[in-house]
């Protein structure tokens, strides 16, 4: 037993170097995708203190919205751009009809209309999209769907066309959030505002305003999300369950950090690949990537309650 847990695996990595690397690879991806599922919950929260437990359902919302658009005839990328109106109607719905009328509520409250949120979305896209499973509009959007067959140490490395572009279109959506957070006006207004609500709204920040723009934001992120995942394992209401694997992330990161919700993100995609090839197969007998990330963040939060890059908050009594 000792054998399978400290010696085998180790020794497999150094013997299969090849293999090694496409575990990674696979789970890079899982975790770039997760960390942006993340950034969505991160936003929201810094912003208005509201732990959105919708952001699950938008990102299945936005898939089917994009499919159901382009199955009624509307060209691939005409539907992405109505799509993105579709989530700013809901960014806008949401602040005036849920979040204005509760402002200064508690928290609970807060978290409650968001799960009020999410069932509605569940089911007017059940009424609107129906219910069975739909496939992402790959080609038609451009995305290639060959793949890249390399061979280092003499092995095989397999990198789908896909995956590469989900990364790199990733890539460029952070940087693109963080400049816009860092460099310009409204950035820096949802920055002030996740630092010091009373502060930010004494200088004259709309706080109405902020609201809207973080939930679009965390829209086009639902859609970046759902595309990328709709391509691997088609669209349907199945994709909400993935998109809550961004709670371990968030508890292994830390609720209020961008960094956090990154790196987080990308440790338990390659960590949970790994754990789940290398030990969980041979001596669990599999199917631990569904359970594996939150009993890695459980292990942070003992020891780190704040998350790995959270900030521990002292209060003086």
């Amino acid at each position: 037993m000792l054998n399978k847990i400290f010696v085998a695996p180790f020794a497999e990595m150094v013997e299969a170097p090849d293999f090694l690397m496409q575990v990674l690879w696979e789970g890079l991806v899982s975790g770039v995708l997760y960390s942006l599922i993340a950034l969505g919950f991160v936003l929201i929260y810094r912003s208005s203190r509201i732990f959105n437990f919708a952001q699950g359902i938008m990102v299945v919302f936005a898939a089917l919205t994009l499919v159901g658009l382009h199955e009624m005839g509307v060209p691939a990328w005409i539907s992405v751009v109505l799509t993105l109106g579709v989530m700013f109607g809901l960014a806008v719905t949401v602040e005036r009809v849920v979040l204005r009328p509760l402002v200064g509520q508690p928290d609970i409250i807060l978290f409650m209309a968001t799960i009020g949120i999410t069932l509605f979305l569940i089911g007017f896209g059940e009424i609107i999209f129906g219910g069975e499973n739909k496939q992402m509009i790959t080609e038609e959007l451009g995305i290639p769907t060959g793949d890249f067959v390399l061979e280092p140490f003499g092995g095989l490395l397999i990198l789908q066309h896909i995956d590469i572009t989900a990364v790199v279109v990733a890539v460029l959506l952070v940087t693109a959030l963080l400049l816009f957070l860092n460099k310009t006006r409204m950035g820096r207004a949802i920055r002030a505002l996740g630092d010091d609500h009373q502060a930010a709204l004494s200088v004259g920040i709309s706080l109405q305003t902020v609201w809207v723009l973080v939930w679009f934001i965390a829209g086009i992120i639902a859609l970046v999300t759902g595309i990328a995942w709709g391509s691997r394992a088609g669209v349907s209401f199945a994709l909400e369950v993935i998109a809550y694997k961004a709670l371990p992330v968030l508890m292994l990161g830390g609720l209020e950090s961008i960094t956090g919700a990154i790196i987080g993100g990308l440790m338990i995609g390659m960590l949970e690949k790994m754990f789940e090839i290398y030990w969980g197969g041979p001596l669990l007998g599999g199917n631990t990537e569904s359970w594996f990330a939150y009993v890695l963040a459980l292990i942070v939060l003992l020891f780190r309650p704040q998350g790995l890059f959270g900030e521990k908050i002292i209060e003086r009594v």
